[in-house]
């Protein structure tokens, strides 16, 4: 009998706190650059306060940013707020290799929060019109993601225990009036190493297995 088809490696770089506008040219670099042999990459970091406005953004979404710089990116979604206090989870994923669709994708990321949530005692849910975990009406966990010649980059932000006033100045997502919440308002762990950690392995249960 052939062998059974192994889950491809995937190599974690945890980052630390990382300007954003290098980051996402890096994330393009390595894109444009990789070969059917690539190893994918999952990057774990934080940002300095940004407010990123999608593809789809509509600048009337950004109400009165201040002071906190606004970068036009080529993600899908609209506006959102990344800052200290926030884990990043960018994944740099040969989709085809995988065998994932985008929309596979998708649900994989939202599961992995979900479950990670789920571990802390958080009763979380997604949302097929508005991609991202939800803890009843209050929004958690953002996704973005861009696919190019079958590979993704972005990924997810998971509000952790964080300045939350910024989200005020925006129509988060698109959708005004949407609340947003933390793992420190809902009772979970502030502890951003053990949260990091763990939001990987829920990762590695859904997509792969760490190198």
């Amino acid at each position: 009998m052939p062998p059974l088809p192994t889950t491809p490696p995937l190599q974690i770089l945890e980052l630390g706190l990382r300007e954003y506008e290098p980051t996402w040219r890096a994330m393009q670099e390595l894109t444009n650059r990789r070969t059917g042999e690539t190893a994918d990459q999952a990057w774990l970091l934080q940002h300095p306060p940004v407010f990123t406005l999608g593809q789809a953004g509509k600048p009337e979404h950004l109400l009165h940013p201040g002071e906190i710089p606004v970068v036009q990116v080529d993600r899908g979604g609209e506006v959102t707020y990344h800052g200290p206090g926030q884990l990043i989870l960018y994944l740099m994923l040969d989709l085809r290799r995988r065998n994932l669709g985008i929309r596979q994708l998708v649900t994989a990321m939202e599961q992995t929060v979900i479950s990670l949530l789920s571990d802390y005692g958080i009763e979380a849910s997604s949302r097929r019109e508005a991609p991202g975990a939800y803890v009843q009406d209050r929004k958690i966990a953002s996704l973005g993601l861009r696919v190019r010649r079958g590979c993704s980059y972005h990924g997810l932000a998971l509000n952790v225990d964080m300045d939350l006033e910024p989200f005020q100045r925006i129509n988060p997502c698109g959708h005004p009036g949407l609340e947003v919440t933390q793992l420190a308002d809902e009772q979970g762990p502030r502890d951003l190493q053990q949260v990091g950690e763990e939001l990987l392995y829920q990762l590695n249960r859904q997509i792969g297995s760490r190198q």
